[in-house]
């Protein structure tokens, strides 16, 4: 399998290293994995009041942005 070098490039920016064997369902997994701690860190922000509850939905909107690979099919994900 031979990731797509974009895709090697979106998962190096969060952190997510491809390893030999790893399949594109875990790379996803692993990616998944990295957003949904932003997420749980952005809730955190607005409970303890950082993120006014007004502007949350607009830092939601943010943080998606920065994940576009998630919404990108698997199979794409290799050439």
């Amino acid at each position: 399998m031979t990731l797509r070098a974009a895709v090697r490039e979106a998962l190096a920016a969060h952190g997510v290293e491809a390893r030999e064997g790893d399949s594109p369902e875990a790379l996803r997994e692993r990616l998944n994995d990295v957003y949904l701690e932003e997420v749980r860190a952005l809730k955190a922000r607005q409970r303890s009041g950082d993120i006014p509850l007004r502007d949350y939905a607009t830092h939601v909107e943010a943080l998606k942005a920065r994940f576009p690979l998630l919404s990108v099919p698997l199979p794409s994900w290799v050439e």
